[in-house]
């Protein structure tokens, strides 16, 4: 266990520096490493409680009109069957999601062109008006009015993870929209969408092709500087039909085995860990892909090294399985209600337990 003395007397955790951040990231001892998990488990503890916020998830759609290098619903793969949600199809998961007792939903889908401003705005209304669930939105990069509209209309917070802050990076894997050379940057646009007046959200994908260690903490300090409420983190699982995941003509991004960031089930933990001492009042998600890579215990972890959220999957299983933007995801098979109880399991074993109400970040 950490000693008290590693923490200040209004219980404020202590901040890593640059040099500590990048010998925890590439620190590989066990035993050392309890030191990481425990100083973020206090720090968690202190700062956002015991209670674990559910948010229920319903991704909305699978069209996309990018051309990620790594992502499975990239416009160009020809083989994946599309879908787009109907409202009344969503209502029924957001009623599903007031009956399990979740205070927030998160409304998900690739960039859509097809899913409209008024579209948007009237799901959003639609949804307060029924509900008191806070919406959080993950529809990509969207236009200022677009963001506006759906503020207005009631939205609380939106999504957008920056990937990585290394722009050269950022540009090999995730080419812009053709015609919008002149796109708004992610890192405006999280600044812009506090400026809306929402909560944000963003995070990285962890062991990218030629992200280095240094790109990994630069990552991690940029968190704190946005003074993010929401940090979602995860490692880089490519689909197999992307030019990052097997297809012949593969992105040449030659990282260096000696800087090389791997993406690891340790790695994401330590981040999450690090996120947690960096910004202690965020909101953070043991992911999915968590789960994806250990299916025994991969969720619980991260909720012990950190995180404080976990995104159960609402969608209809019949598009859940084409929502595919990566391989084997976990909790494929299950219906909701499996899901839910499994989830209840999980948090009882580990003596943590559920939040009620939107679980908003606290300051």
């Amino acid at each position: 266990m950490v000693k008290s003395d590693s923490y200040s007397k209004d219980g404020k955790s202590p901040i890593p520096d640059r040099n500590a951040i990048m010998r925890w990231l590439r620190e590989t001892d066990d035993a050392a490493l309890e030191k990481l998990w425990s100083d973020a488990d206090v720090c968690r503890k202190i700062n956002v409680g015991d209670e674990i916020y559910l948010r229920g998830l319903i991704e909305i759609s699978n069209h996309c009109v990018r051309q990620c290098g790594y992502c499975g619903i990239r416009v160009t793969r020809r083989s994946l069957t599309r879908y787009r949600m109907t409202e009344e199809e969503i209502l029924d998961c957001v009623r599903q999601a007031v009956r399990f007792g979740y205070g927030t939903v998160v409304l998900q889908a690739g960039e859509d062109d097809g899913l409209t401003r008024r579209g948007i705005t009237e799901l959003i209304k639609k949804i307060k008006n029924e509900t008191t669930l806070a919406i959080t939105l993950s529809l990509g990069e969207r236009s200022p009015d677009d963001l506006i509209a759906w503020c207005e209309a009631g939205a609380d917070r939106y999504l957008l993870r920056i990937e990585t802050s290394n722009t050269d990076l950022f540009s090999k894997i995730h080419p812009p929209r053709p015609g919008h050379q002149s796109d708004i940057s992610r890192l405006d646009l999280l600044k812009m969408l506090r400026q809306i007046g929402y909560e944000i959200g963003s995070g990285s994908l962890i062991g990218i092709p030629g992200q280095s260690y240094s790109d990994l903490a630069d990552d991690l300090e940029l968190y704190r500087t946005l003074d993010l409420d929401m940090i979602g983190v995860g490692p880089f699982i490519p689909h197999p039909e992307t030019p990052l995941g097997g297809e012949s003509d593969n992105i040449a991004l030659s990282p260096d085995d000696r800087s090389q960031v791997p993406n690891t089930e340790l790695m994401t933990y330590k981040v999450v860990a690090l996120a947690r001492l960096l910004c202690p009042q965020a909101n953070i998600p043991s992911t999915t892909a968590l789960a994806t890579l250990n299916q025994e215990e991969g969720r619980e972890l991260g909720l012990q090294r950190g995180a404080n959220v976990i995104m159960p999957n609402l969608t209809p299983a019949q598009y859940r399985r084409l929502y595919d933007i990566y391989p084997d995801k976990a909790c494929l098979c299950e219906t909701a209600e499996q899901c839910q109880i499994h989830l209840e399991n999980q948090i009882s074993a580990i003596g943590r337990k559920i939040g009620r109400g939107p679980g908003p970040r606290r300051h």
